[in-house]
């Protein structure tokens, strides 16, 4: 097990906060049990980074950010110290996930093959 990318140790702990927040900031709810879910599924696509690097956890990270930052209106959070903290964990989640896959040399090797299309 290897740390490629510090943006998935950040992850990680983003993971992990969000895995405790919800007793930390004294949620109640909705909000504690979506916020661990999608705390244990940000932990989970970063340890798995560690263990089988690919871009694809990346790309997992980020719909999990997505969801991170709608929750609170989709759900309904009552607390604004909730709102907040998963609105920034999910932007978090979608600016690492994000800057990893544009700094990923495979990434952009496959992507510049796959899509890139000469003119002319």
């Amino acid at each position: 097990m290897r740390i490629q990318h510090w943006q998935d140790a950040a992850s990680l702990l983003v993971g992990v906060w969000l895995v405790l927040s919800p007793f930390v900031l004294g949620s109640s709810g909705a909000a504690v049990w979506i916020t661990i879910a999608l705390g244990l599924g940000v932990v989970l696509f970063a340890v798995e980074a560690f263990v089988i690097p690919s871009y694809l956890e990346e790309w997992g990270e980020m719909l999990l950010g997505l969801a991170l930052v709608l929750a609170p209106w989709a759900i309904g959070y009552d607390a604004t110290s909730a709102k907040v903290s998963s609105v920034l964990s999910g932007i978090l989640v979608i600016l690492f996930g994000g800057w990893e896959l544009i700094t990923d040399r495979d990434f952009t090797t496959w992507w510049h093959d796959r899509w890139h299309h000469r003119a002319g």
